[in-house]
């Protein structure tokens, strides 16, 4: 069990004509907003205090400690985006305000390597007595992925070798040998892995491995804990164990469960573990998560963690559309997740789903603006209802400006500076296109150049350059629902039929220096139905063409209650030219609007008056104004 080569950042430059301008967006609306919320300079939005938590804690200026016990992680995910952003597009003043701000997190790191704002300040004496609640190591796991991005992006270790005194004060208080302890919230495992990767340092592997293995094998753990302290943050219950999958060791777990950010964050975690130690068993616990989730427990849109209560899963195939829950967060961990597993076993079942979340449940996180988010990202959506009723509160019809919990859009900032580095991997015999990015990818062994009309047609063409003499595969993925696929090499068609294997179009020989690997499939528009154990989606269908998902929205087809979609018409293709849409494509869908008694219940049928519907990219919709949305619409 080989895990493929990761391709770093510097290796990428994304020229990609729907990426690109989205990576821009990020760049220049989104990481100077979210700087300004740190700041607290942006009016009207909920305060964060981030940056004042850190001088204070530096000595730097007086005050109290203000936000959530985990802001020190909204600033470091921050962090992590700038530092991928740096790497897109040098900016020596943008750079400079993130060295001055490395310099106050230096400051405030404690002379024993702790560092933790709120603890700090607010509570000293009570450091490390409270993990299942005060996300001590889930804020230091996110500056370690922060600190290792910023040395990579920009060769400065200041960040990374704090980072690592960091560490090691964690690493000499838990272990085997030491104080038995893990996280409430997962996250430390993938800062220790970053940390590993950017230093090559074996005593972070194995602390990362630590926490995976002891979690679950005393099911009290956090029940013990709290009989020893006479306090209590959040009061949660420290028997709920499903919550934060302590219910058992990680190698025996069979169902995804609890809280679904902890969830898919240790599941990367355990595939990242088990790809650099040839852990089996790890693998295989990873493989059962992974089928269980995208299964049985996953939206269409690649939304996980169904039930508000507890931002967890719930059962099989309970999948609620108009009180989802589906956190921007957890679809941005399914993404690492997948990430992983595809650098163990390159197989389309991962990058699909990778390809749908990024599409679908993450893209829909972020206003087209970049300065307006969602952290829940429902399949329906019905004013006076959604965001105002009992069990519909967290359903908000409209993106906020910022959040009291903010993890959602420093996380976003982050995925989709670092895009690049999901499009590509490289093993010892072959280099893996997962997706049909624009742009110029200088890997080990081959100099691609991709021109891609993707995600609109299904069109690239990857000029290569190959820098060795010897054969090679280039593996690129083909999508699951592609259909009429068309491979040419230098002109020359290739059976397709024989290169296929696992999702991928696999092509080897000694690659010249100008060779050209033209792909081409059709686009068609997909009518999806849900399995009938999804009783939310009974008698309903839902719309997709290429990775996206469609909904439809008031806006455009008045009341969505009274409509349904004709079963014995296509939808069709409709190109939007001008305005917000410019340059999408939408879907005219035949339908009806069901018509009968204005009174509550009458004797009288409806009847159905023709109607064309517009439906357009999930990911666009709540842009213009609070209306209603559906994914999911009945059919007639």
């Amino acid at each position: 069990m080989k895990q493929l080569k990761k391709v770093n950042l510097n290796q990428i430059k994304v020229k990609d004509s729907f990426w690109s301008p989205v990576q821009e967006l990020v760049i220049d609306e989104m990481i100077p907003y979210q700087e300004k919320v740190f700041k607290d300079e942006i009016p009207d939005v909920e305060k964060s205090h981030v940056l004042a938590n850190l001088r204070i804690a530096a000595g730097m200026e007086q005050g109290e400690f203000y936000g959530m016990v985990f802001q020190d992680s909204d600033l470091a995910k921050w962090l992590e985006g700038v530092a991928y952003s740096l790497v897109i597009r040098p900016d020596k003043d943008l750079e400079q305000r993130a060295d001055a701000v490395i310099d106050i997190i230096e400051k405030a790191q404690q002379p024993d390597g702790y560092l933790n704002t709120y603890f700090t300040i607010k509570e000293p004496e009570r450091r490390w007595q409270n993990l299942l609640e005060c996300h001590e190591l889930y804020c230091a796991g996110h500056m370690m992925e922060a600190a290792a991005a910023y040395y990579e992006a920009t060769g400065k270790d200041k960040f990374l070798r704090a980072m690592e005194r960091m560490a090691d004060h964690i690493g000499g208080r838990f272990g085997t040998d030491k104080e038995r302890g893990i996280p409430g919230h997962q996250e430390i495992e993938l800062g220790l892995m970053r940390l590993y990767y950017a230093t090559g340092k074996e005593k972070y592997l194995k602390l990362a491995k630590y926490f995976i293995d002891e979690r679950g094998q005393n099911p009290d753990y956090f029940k013990e804990e709290r009989q020893k302290r006479d306090w209590v943050h959040f009061n949660m219950d420290p028997e709920n164990t499903f919550y934060n999958q302590s219910f058992a060791p990680v190698r025996l777990q069979e169902t995804a469960e609890g809280h679904s950010v902890r969830a898919v964050y240790m599941y990367t975690a355990m595939a990242d573990i088990a790809g650099q130690t040839d852990d089996r068993e790890l693998y295989d616990a990873c493989v059962r998560l992974w089928d269980n989730i995208t299964g049985k427990r996953m939206y269409l849109t690649g939304g996980i963690g169904s039930t508000v209560d507890g931002e967890a899963f719930t059962k099989d195939y309970d999948l609620p559309n108009d009180m989802a829950y589906a956190e921007t967060c957890a679809s941005i961990g399914l993404i690492f997740f997948a990430k992983k597993m595809l650098d163990i076993e390159p197989s389309g079942k991962y990058a699909d789903v990778l390809e749908q979340a990024l599409y679908n449940g993450v893209l829909s996180g972020m206003q087209m603006d970049g300065k307006k988010f969602f952290y829940v990202n429902p399949l329906e959506v019905n004013p006076g209802i959604s965001g105002e009723l009992f069990g519909y509160k967290h359903v908000l019809p409209k993106r906020q400006g910022w959040y009291t919990c903010a993890c959602c859009p420093p996380n976003l900032a982050r995925l989709l500076t670092s895009l690049g580095q999901y499009a590509w991997s490289e093993g010892e015999d072959a280099v893996y296109s997962h997706l049909f990015l624009g742009g110029e990818f200088d890997l080990d062994k081959v100099f691609i150049r991709v021109e891609s009309s993707y995600p609109w047609k299904g069109q690239a063409v990857y000029h290569v350059e190959g820098k060795q003499k010897s054969a090679f595969k280039i593996a690129i993925r083909i999508p699951a629902w592609a259909q009429n696929l068309n491979v040419l090499l230098n002109g020359e068609k290739i059976d397709t039929d024989s290169c296929r294997k696992d999702g991928y179009c696999y092509l080897e020989r000694v690659w010249g220096k100008s060779e050209t690997l033209e792909i081409s499939f059709d686009m068609r528009i997909r009518r999806i139905y849900a399995n009938t154990e999804v009783r939310e989606d009974a008698g309903c269908a839902a719309f997709m063409r290429g990775p996206f998902v469609y909904c439809f929205e008031g806006v455009d087809n008045g009341q969505l209650h009274s409509l349904r979609i004709s079963t014995d018409r296509k939808a069709e293709e409709s190109a939007c030219g001008e305005g917000l849409f410019k340059g999408m494509t939408l879907l005219k869908v035949p339908g009806m609007r069901m018509e009968g008694s204005r009174q509550l219940y009458s004797e009288t049928a409806p009847f159905a008056k023709p109607v064309t519907l517009t439906a357009i990219p999930y990911f666009a919709w709540g842009n213009r104004g609070v209306n209603q949305m559906k994914v999911w619409m009945l059919e007639k």
